[in-house]
């Protein structure tokens, strides 16, 4: 039984999903991160539209889809999400700005938005919660119980890097370079519970582990952890944290799509009784470090050959282990057809970088944000 006293049906695995974007607010004239009051009150309020809500800044909102049984709703329902986001937006006049880092403001600029939850939370983490100047998407994964949940984190581990690389969005931090294609991933694990845990074996392992950072006051409950994969606290769903916001809403649709993908092919290998893959902490940190650094246009580390491969190696990899579960979907020529535009084009960590280039303008780095986000908006 799901601890929301859901009965257990194994055949309900990736039966639903859903997802989750974060967007930041600038100013149509300047692109400037400007705070959007009365966007963020409405959220609060629940008067932003039924897919918008609070984030923790006033300068952000976000989005939370319906559940979705198909990649035709999920589509539908992101893109409503975005419009119904863009009209709170314009409540303040102002504009969504669909990545993971701005391309030069900072935290400074980011007020934190009023509210119990928001107030919690920076007085448990202090300066971690008020520098929290990123954004990300998370999809939610139906699943009938927690024991499946924690069989399908402990075995998703090695495949974070490679669906990290296909998302990065946050190249640029305060105004700089950093080098990487999703600074958001270093900026996050800052935070002490953040990363993959090591397996957990089962709900009572699970269990065990959140008490302890219970009782270290590093989270109130499991609705603060901030693992790439966690059991959702208040769904029967498992969560992944891991991705970028998907500046092009195409690529969105792709990451939901793979990993509803990867939790039937995991829940199934469990099971089957398929062990749990051996992969060494260290190695799965520098997996995720290379994924942050490359994305899909160099090369990633495969943490358990514990060798570097062509990102788009690692990426046919990872198509090659879903395609009889996409085939049998009927999402396997969609999500081949999606992944082959991903990286005929690059990220858009990659197409942010080369706006820069050619422009040496951050502001048309910006533009080209806003212009691509709102592309199949509705």
């Amino acid at each position: 039984m799901h601890p929301d006293g859901q009965q257990s049906d194994t055949g309900a695995v990736g039966r639903t999903l859903g997802v989750e974007e974060e967007f930041h607010l600038v100013a149509p004239d300047t692109y400037e991160l400007t705070p959007g009051p009365q966007a963020a009150a409405a959220a609060l309020a629940g008067e932003a539209g039924p897919l918008v809500l609070p984030e923790i800044a006033t300068t952000q909102l976000e989005t939370a889809s319906g559940i979705c049984t198909s990649l035709a709703e999920v589509r539908a329902d992101l893109a409503a999400g975005r419009a119904q986001a863009a009209a709170a937006a314009a409540r303040d006049g102002l504009l969504l700005l669909p990545a993971s880092t701005h391309p030069w403001n900072s935290w400074h600029t980011m007020p934190v938005t009023p509210g119990e939850r928001y107030e919690a939370m920076v007085e448990r983490w202090a300066g971690l919660a008020r520098q929290q100047d990123i954004c990300g998407c998370h999809v939610h994964v139906g699943v009938p119980d927690l024991d499946t949940a924690v069989a399908v984190l402990d075995r998703a581990r090695p495949y974070v890097p490679v669906l990290l690389a296909m998302t990065g969005s946050s190249p640029f931090h305060d105004g700089v370079d950093t080098g990487y294609e999703s600074w958001r991933t270093l900026w996050w694990t800052r935070f002490p519970h953040a990363g993959a845990p090591e397996p957990l074996g089962d709900a009572e392992g699970y269990r065990r582990v959140l008490a302890g950072l219970v009782a270290s006051g590093v989270v109130a409950d499991g609705s603060h952890l901030y693992w790439d994969v966690r059991p959702s606290a208040r769904l029967p769903t498992i969560e992944f944290r891991l991705a970028d916001v998907c500046t092009a809403l195409d690529d969105a649709v792709l990451h939901a799509a793979l990993v509803r993908s990867l939790v039937r092919v995991l829940a199934g290998r469990a099971a089957r009784g398929e062990p749990v893959p051996e992969v060494r902490p260290e190695h799965l940190r520098a997996a995720r470090w290379r994924a942050a650094r490359e994305g899909v246009g160099g090369r990633l580390f495969d943490p358990l050959r514990l060798e570097l491969v062509d990102a788009r190696d690692a990426v046919s990899g990872l198509l090659a282990e879903l395609e009889e579960d996409l085939t049998v979907a009927g999402e396997w020529d969609e999500v081949c057809a999606l992944v082959q535009d991903l990286l005929g084009r690059g990220t858009s960590a990659a197409r942010q970088r080369s706006t820069w280039l050619r422009t040496g303008d951050r502001r048309a780095v910006a533009e080209w944000i806003v212009r691509e986000g709102a592309a199949g908006r509705t």
